[in-house]
């Protein structure tokens, strides 16, 4: 991203413009426009952010894990990790981990990725709260967007990482196109004003609704007011947003360099689509757009993909039911590879941005993983995951029995203690990870 230096005794102000020939631009956030006092690197000048991604296929364990023996600092980077061997003091690899009860039978799993929430497959499953959202809850506030939610070739409306605390899906956005829109376009002043006239009809039908709901609920029964509680649960959360919505709507949304995205058309693209998704990620996080994004990577959808010149034999879902057969085992190791070398760029991109004295990894919780140990058995245990960023001693493999798995959840709560959050439970988890401290 291009900079742009200003001298200034004092702080320049966040709603400063860039004028000229009848055109008002609003600069991104800048070193200029932060008080004296938040320059040597507090928290208010560089705030904590939380990126997760899920490959609800997840890779080939025995590639992505070091030797169970292999622990510590001195571990030897599988062929997996080898392509980001140049951020290894940057990220921590877990073995023997997984959410204690997500089971049924592998692939209803992705849905509770950040969740952790039991037995997906089973009837009258209800999701819980994601960790984005138990974030977003908290923090969504000070950014434009509370979070942001993404796909790539993701089931629309039926895949996403993002649950609410009544249990409810939040969609992914599956175009790169339309995210960078969202986070640095901004309409005409009708659209604007038509935007805003929207969110106010959409607040007075929520005050309606809530009012209604509210005399009804004194005339039900137990069963029904339990199920009108989860009701006005999910109406204050819609109200909510809009409220938050309206406050940015006439605010201006910061300036990039970069262009809008062109998004392939063809499935089959699936790793151009991620490298742009990522790109979309690393410039919200970087123009403090929004701090908490999810990521879902629905390799189960995909079809035989592009990786190059080159067309795979099978759909990415074929190919994880590979069977031991040679063949399709190359070809994953093909995709594998290429989601690490994608995940390297990641992490040479988020580590080439200073704020506030640290890098932008630095000060972003990056976690990467999947709800599928492997994916040929449909096993949903020792799943495979990196930590990286985010304030953490790094560069060790943390190993745990990859029979009597270790709750991945309490990964979750160390990630809430890292935000200085006082808590010790999320989900399932009943403590912080053990072996990994805070930096």
């Amino acid at each position: 991203m291009n900079t742009l230096r200003i001298s200034t005794k004092s702080s320049l102000s966040r709603r400063s413009f860039l004028r000229g020939a009848s055109v008002a631009l609003g600069l991104p956030m800048l070193d200029a426009m932060m008080p004296d006092f938040t320059k040597a690197g507090t928290e208010a000048a560089a705030p904590r952010r939380f990126f997760a991604i899920c490959n609800n296929l997840g890779v080939l364990p025995d590639k992505f894990f070091p030797a169970a023996g292999d622990t510590g600092r001195g571990y030897t980077l599988s062929p997996y990790l080898e392509p980001i061997c140049a951020h290894r003091d940057h990220f921590t690899v877990f073995s023997g981990a997984s959410h204690p009860d997500v089971d049924a039978g592998g692939h209803p799993a992705d849905i509770c990725f950040l969740t952790g929430a039991p037995h997906p497959g089973s009837g009258g499953f209800r999701n819980t709260i994601s960790l984005d959202q138990y974030l977003a809850e908290r923090i969504g506030h000070l950014t434009r967007f509370p979070s942001l939610t993404l796909g790539v070739n993701i089931q629309q409306g039926q895949r996403s990482l993002s649950f609410t605390s009544s249990g409810v899906m939040i969609p992914s956005d599956y175009k790169a196109s339309d995210v960078f829109k969202r986070l640095f376009l901004t309409g005409s002043p009708e659209e604007v004003r038509a935007q805003m006239r929207r969110l106010e009809l959409g607040q007075s039908v929520m005050d309606t609704v809530a009012d209604q709901t509210n005399r009804l609920q004194r005339k039900v029964g137990a069963r029904d007011k339990q199920r009108l509680d989860q009701y006005l649960t999910g109406v204050r959360e819609l109200e909510q947003r809009l409220n938050h919505s309206a406050a940015w709507e006439q605010k201006p949304k910061p300036v990039v360099s970069e262009k809008q995205p062109v998004d392939p058309t063809d499935a089959r693209d699936y790793f151009e689509k991620t490298r742009l998704m990522y790109d979309m990620a690393r410039l919200a996080l970087e123009t403090d757009s929004t701090r908490l994004i999810a990521l879902m990577l629905d390799a189960v959808s995909s079809p035989a993909l592009k990786i190059g010149d080159q067309i795979l034999s099978d759909g990415y879902h074929g190919l994880s039911h590979h069977g031991k057969s040679p063949a399709k085992i190359k070809e994953l190791e093909l995709i594998d590879m290429t989601h690490m070398l994608l995940f390297d760029q990641l992490l040479k991109d988020l580590r080439s941005r200073e704020e506030g004295g640290e890098t932008l990894l630095d000060r972003t919780v990056l976690l990467y993983g999947s709800n599928m140990g492997d994916a040929n058995k449909h096993l949903t245990s020792n799943l495979p995951t990196i930590l990286a960023g985010g304030g953490f001693k790094h560069g060790q493999h943390i190993g745990y029995d990859r029979q009597r798995n270790y709750p991945l959840t309490n990964l979750f709560v160390s990630i809430l203690q890292r935000f200085g959050f006082e808590t010790d439970k999320f989900s399932s988890g009943s403590g912080t990870m053990r072996g990994l401290e805070m930096a």
